[in-house]
């Protein structure tokens, strides 16, 4: 699964959850978790809206948030586990490898995976890895912003 540019993303979901992170960014390399409240400033966005945490020693992500639309479209539910207890997720699953690349090089990541959960309408997951930290140091959390593509008619 290689990365798109954010000039390539098709949803409108994802574009403007990456535009919510910029605005929120400014000159920063990052925002914070604080800065952002989406279920009262972006509530339609909310829906689309995965936090991840962000743990050390040893690396892993645990899910702390899972918006409606999400939950909703995969098979599982996840929150509150890590990445490194779900199959299909845990090192060096292409998904883990998105992960540890927004951790070393500190910058937003996008892509396009197929979809491989419980509905035949859906080709395509495009995804909007967006990194959060406090006042650029250490990242401490992730957030992304999911949509489902369905396939052509």
């Amino acid at each position: 699964m290689t990365a798109i540019e954010a000039t390539d993303l098709r949803s409108p979901i994802t574009r403007a959850g990456y535009e919510y992170w910029l605005l929120k960014k400014g000159d920063r390399p990052y925002p914070a978790r604080a800065d952002f409240d989406p279920l009262l400033e972006q509530p339609k966005l909310s829906r689309n809206l995965v936090l991840v945490d962000v743990e050390r020693d040893p690396v892993d992500f645990r899910y702390r948030y899972i918006g409606t639309a999400v939950r909703e479209n995969m098979a599982a539910e996840w929150t509150g586990k890590r990445m490194s207890e779900i199959p299909m997720q845990r090192a060096p699953n292409p998904i883990w490898r998105h992960h540890l690349w927004v951790l070393e090089h500190r910058r937003p990541r996008f892509y396009r995976p197929a979809y491989l959960g419980p509905h035949r309408q859906f080709k395509f997951i495009e995804s909007a890895q967006l990194p959060l930290g406090l006042h650029g140091g250490e990242i401490d959390m992730m957030m992304v912003f999911v949509d489902f593509l369905r396939k052509s008619a």
